[in-house]
C-alpha cells in the first residue's frame, strides 16, 4: 500500500512542492531537507562541497555571535558607581528562604535564596552586575543573541515584572504611583521606597514574592507592599500599613564599640543615639490562589524588619516572616526569607567576588520554579494533601499573560469593541481594562455620549484573564458571551451589567455576503464546528466529586448557528490582514477542541507529525530526480 503512494508521488511531486512554496513555511522545507539528506547520504557530500568556499563567513558570524559572552565576561572588571541614591544602595542579599507546614500535615524546608535590593528612584547599572531601567546599547550583533542575553549586566530588575501589565514604558517608580493611586494613596506621602526582589538573571526570573517598603517624610517605615506571583503568571499586590498602634521608631543606646563593617547595624560612633526601627505587624485577607494545596480562603499576617540603617543610610538585617491561617484562625504555613552576613555592593566587589555569587548563587534563580514542583509532589505523594483547583482570578488580581492567539485575538476584540460601542444609538461610555496583554486601558463614547458629553451610564469591562478571548470566539451570540462569562465562567468583570442589552444585541446579526472563496471555505468550517465552550468551574478540591451529575443525556442547541456577530464584523469591515488572522487562529482552536484535547499545544504537535511525514513521502517520491541531479552537479563540479 505505502509503495503504491509513494509510486503516485513520484508523478505528481512537481505539484506538490509548487503547492508548498506557496502554502508551507520554512519548518516545511527544513524537513524535505532533512529527509533527501538522510535518503541520499551522499548528498551531504555534495552540499559541502558547495559551501565550502563560504566556510570563512560561516567563522566570522560565529565569532559575532560569541561576542555577546564575551562581553558579558568583560563586566567581571566593570566598577561603575550607582551614583547618588535617596534611600540606601543598590546591593546583593544572600538570603535563606523557609518554609514550614504545620497544619493540616507537616512539611519543611529551607533553601539558599538570592535577592537584590534597590531604591526605587534609581536608574542605572553598578559594578557590571546590576542594571535597572537601562537602555540596551544598539549594536549590530544585539539580534544575533537570544533575547536574555541583551540585557546591560549579569543581573537587572525590570519593570515589566512588576506591578500592572501594558505599561512597557513606565519605570518602577511611575508604576508603583499609579498603583498607589487605583488605591486612592497620594504617592507623595511615600518619596522613600526600597525594593526587595529577585532579579532577572540573563533574562530569566521567577519571582514568588517581592516586598516593597515604603518610607514617609520622615524617613520611617510606614508601609509594605508584598507583590505575590503564583506558578500560573498570575499576580496579587497587598498593602500593608504599619499597625499603629505600635510606635515606629524608638531611642535606644548605642553599646557596640563603633561601627560595623560598611553595611553594619549600628553605623554610628560609640556613645551616639541610634534610630532602632520597629518592625511591621499586620495582617489581610487572603484573595489570591498560591498553592494548590490551600483554598482562596484564609488570612496572612506579615512581620517585617526594616531592611535599611537610620536616616536610610546602611543595612539592617533583612528578615520578613509571613504566616498563611485558616479562616477558623489556624496556623496553616509560615514562611520566612532572611539575609545572610552582609549584602554586596556591586560596585566594591572583585573580580572573584563576582566570580563566586554567579558560581554559588547565580545559578538559584533558574531552579526556584523546579524547587516548587519537587515540594508540591512530596506533598501529593507523601501527605497526601487535598489539592484546590486553580480558579479564575478575582478582580483584585492580575492575570497571567496572555498566549500568541490570545494577543492576537485581544486586537481583533478591541476594534469589535470599538464597534459595537459606535453602533450603539444608547448613551453609553465603555472603559475597556485588557488582560494579559501590554496594552493600555481604553475609554471608548458612542456617538450620543461624545454630542451629550454627560457619561452618565458608564460601563467597565475588565477582562481578568486571558483566556476571555479564545473563549468568546466559541460563541455565535454576542449577549449570551457577555453574560456567560460573566455569571458562569468568571473571566470578566463588568461594573454595570444593566447597561449590556445598550451595547449587544440578544439577536444574531444579519447575513453577510462572503466575497472570497477562501474566505466562504474558512467560515463554513468555523460555522460547521462551532460549539458554546463549557462553563468554569469553581474551586473544588480533588477530593470533591463533580459539582453537576454527569448523564447520558446530551445537550443539543437547537438555535441558528450562522455567522456571530464578530465573523460578521471580520468579514465586513475588517482589514484583509485582520481577516487572515482571525480566521487562522479561530479554525486553529475550533480544530484544537475537536482533535488535540482543546490545546493547541498538542494540535501543533500533531500537524509537526503529519509534516514530518509528508515530507518524508514527498522525498521518498523525489528520489529519481534527486540522484539524477546530484550526479549532474557532481560530474559539473569534477569538470570544474
Amino acid at each position: 500500500m505505502e509503495g503504491v503512494f509513494v509510486e503516485s508521488i513520484e508523478y505528481c511531486w512537481p505539484v506538490l512542492v509548487a503547492g508548498q512554496a506557496l502554502f508551507g513555511s520554512q519548518l516545511d522545507w527544513f524537513f524535505l531537507a532533512a529527509s533527501i539528506l538522510w535518503r541520499h547520504k551522499y548528498v551531504a557530500t555534495l552540499a559541502y562541497s558547495l559551501i565550502s568556499p563560504f566556510l570563512p563567513a560561516f567563522i566570522i558570524g560565529f565569532l559575532f555571535v560569541l561576542y555577546q559572552p564575551l562581553r558579558f565576561l568583560a563586566l567581571l572588571f566593570d566598577h561603575t558607581e550607582p551614583g547618588p541614591t535617596d534611600c540606601g544602595r543598590p546591593v546583593f542579599f544572600k538570603c535563606q528562604t523557609t518554609h514550614r507546614r504545620v497544619f493540616p500535615e507537616r512539611h519543611a524546608f529551607v533553601y539558599s535564596y538570592l535577592v537584590t535590593g534597590i531604591p526605587v528612584s534609581w536608574k542605572g547599572q553598578t559594578g557590571g552586575m546590576l542594571s535597572v531601567e537601562t537602555p540596551r546599547a544598539p549594536n549590530m550583533l544585539g539580534s544575533l543573541a537570544p533575547r536574555g542575553v541583551r540585557q546591560v549586566t549579569w543581573f537587572e530588575v525590570n519593570p515589566e515584572d512588576h506591578f500592572q501589565r501594558g505599561c512597557a514604558n513606565m519605570g518602577l517608580r511611575e508604576k508603583l504611583d499609579v498603583y498607589l493611586r487605583s488605591e486612592g494613596v497620594e504617592p507623595t506621602k511615600y518619596p522613600y521606597v526600597y525594593l526587595i526582589t529577585a532579579p532577572r538573571i540573563l533574562g530569566y526570573s521567577f519571582n514568588p514574592v517581592s516586598f516593597w517598603y515604603m518610607y514617609n517624610e520622615s524617613k520611617d517605615l510606614s508601609a509594605v507592599i508584598c507583590e505575590v506571583n503564583n506558578t500560573f503568571d498570575e499576580r496579587r499586590v497587598y498593602l500593608v500599613y504599619r499597625n499603629d498602634t505600635v510606635p515606629a521608631t524608638r531611642q535606644l543606646p548605642n553599646t557596640s564599640k563603633g561601627p560595623v563593617g560598611p553595611y553594619g547595624t549600628h553605623g554610628r560612633a560609640n556613645g551616639e543615639p541610634s534610630t532602632a526601627t520597629f518592625k511591621i505587624r499586620n495582617k489581610w485577607a487572603k484573595d489570591f490562589h498560591v498553592s494548590p494545596f490551600n483554598s482562596r480562603k484564609g488570612h496572612y499576617s506579615i512581620v517585617a524588619s526594616d531592611p535599611l540603617g537610620p536616616n536610610l543610610d546602611g543595612f539592617r538585617r533583612l528578615d520578613t516572616t509571613i504566616t498563611l491561617s485558616s479562616s477558623k484562625g489556624h496556623a496553616k504555613l509560615v514562611a520566612r526569607l532572611a539575609s545572610l552576613g552582609e549584602p554586596l555592593d556591586p560596585a566594591k566587589m572583585s573580580v572573584l567576588e563576582k566570580l563566586g555569587l554567579l558560581a554559588g548563587w547565580g545559578w538559584i534563580g533558574l531552579v526556584t520554579y523546579p524547587r516548587i514542583v519537587r515540594e508540591a509532589a512530596k506533598l501529593w505523594f507523601s501527605r497526601k494533601l487535598h489539592v484546590w483547583y486553580r480558579p479564575e482570578p478575582l478582580g483584585t488580581n492580575i492575570g497571567r499573560r496572555a498566549d500568541v492567539a490570545e494577543m492576537e485575538l485581544e486586537g481583533i476584540f478591541r476594534q469589535y469593541l470599538r464597534c459595537l460601542v459606535r453602533r450603539s444609538p444608547a448613551d453609553i461610555v465603555v472603559r475597556y481594562v485588557p488582560g494579559g496583554v501590554d496594552a493600555p486601558m481604553e475609554t471608548i463614547r458612542s456617538p450620543t455620549a461624545e454630542e451629550t458629553a454627560t457619561g452618565t451610564n458608564e460601563l467597565e469591562l475588565k477582562v481578568l484573564t486571558p483566556a476571555f478571548y479564545t473563549r468568546f470566539v466559541h460563541y455565535a451570540h454576542d449577549f449570551e458571551a457577555i453574560f456567560s462569562e460573566f455569571r458562569e465562567s468568571c473571566t470578566i468583570s463588568i461594573s454595570n451589567p444593566d447597561l449590556l442589552p445598550r451595547l449587544v444585541l440578544k439577536k444574531s446579526s444579519p447575513p453577510v455576503q462572503v466575497g472570497s472563496p477562501i474566505d466562504y471555505i474558512y467560515f463554513k468550517m468555523i460555522q460547521n464546528l462551532r460549539q458554546r465552550p463549557s462553563r468554569i468551574e469553581r474551586p473544588l478540591r480533588s477530593s470533591d466529586g463533580p459539582k453537576y451529575k454527569m448523564t447520558d443525556q446530551r445537550v443539543v442547541d437547537i438555535r441558528d448557528f450562522r455567522l456571530s456577530s464578530m465573523d460578521g464584523y471580520i468579514l465586513s469591515e475588517a482589514t484583509g490582514e485582520t481577516r487572515k488572522v482571525y480566521r487562522a487562529i479561530v479554525m486553529r482552536l475550533f480544530l484544537a477542541q475537536h482533535i488535540a484535547l482543546g490545546s493547541l499545544g498538542v494540535l501543533w504537535l500533531e500537524g509537526l507529525i503529519l509534516r514530518g511525514w509528508f515530507a518524508w513521502v514527498l522525498a521518498a517520491g523525489m528520489d529519481s530526480f534527486v540522484t539524477i541531479m546530484a550526479s549532474k552537479i557532481g560530474m559539473l563540479l569534477s569538470a570544474l
